[in-house]
């Protein structure tokens, strides 16, 4: 279901948290961003490898699978995204088509932005510019460090990493007490081993307190000891 929103212009909402922060949200809900909310449900394809890049889009709720396939029909999921969360950037940079497929998975609702107005908004409003590049250089690091991890830390590092980063320890934000639902596949193809091996190392972290099942996927931050370790 979409709905194209056009709304009055208002400065947009400072928080403080130690120092001022730009609320992204907020500013996308109030300073006349022309773009549509659409709602996707479960396993549904948001837009799919191949298709035309035309716009970005900022998830408001739920949660977003990034996913390649190769020339003989393996998929690689590159990243599970959350609320906050922006992607599709590749059209700003002149990416004609998209080189990967999003798929939620969960109910999800995005914010579409269309990428010439994504483009003026940019230019004309530094407060979301600075926190659109900010966004995207932690996106950067944030692939170079998967990098690392694939070429040097072992399959249970990896895993207790992802895990980590899916209920975002570390972020300014606090922490989400419980995880969208998430497949032991998924998870082995973002941590590039097997379902077994998954499944042994999950079961592992459960009867050491770092994971527990009541209601969804809790995650401890004691887990981080799996990641510190040598």
């Amino acid at each position: 279901m979409s709905a194209t929103l056009k709304l009055p212009t208002v400065k947009p909402k400072i928080k403080s948290k130690g120092r001022l922060a730009f609320d992204a949200q907020a500013f996308l809900d109030s300073a006349g961003v022309a773009r549509k909310v659409t709602d996707f449900n479960k396993k549904q394809a948001i837009f799919t490898q191949g298709d035309p890049a035309r716009n970005v889009l900022y998830i408001q709720k739920g949660g977003v699978r990034l996913s390649v396939v190769n020339q003989v029909g393996k998929e690689a999921v590159v990243a599970i995204l959350g609320p906050g969360d922006f992607f599709g950037e590749g059209c700003l940079a002149g990416q004609p088509i998209r080189i990967g497929s999003a798929t939620a998975i969960a109910s999800t609702t995005l914010l579409v932005i269309e990428k010439k107005e994504m483009t003026r908004v940019l230019h004309s409003e530094h407060a979301f510019s600075d926190r659109f590049i900010s966004y995207m250089l932690s996106r950067n690091i944030r692939v170079e460090e998967d990098l690392v991890d694939q070429l040097f830390n072992s399959s249970e590092k990896r895993l207790a990493r992802t895990l980590l980063l899916l209920a975002r320890y570390g972020e300014e934000d606090k922490p989400q007490k419980v995880l969208a639902k998430i497949s032991q596949e998924t998870l082995a193809e973002m941590v590039g081993t097997t379902r077994s091996r998954v499944n042994f190392f999950m079961n592992k972290f459960r009867k050491l307190g770092f994971i527990k099942y009541n209601g969804g996927l809790h995650i401890d931050t004691s887990l981080l000891s799996v990641v510190l370790h040598d």
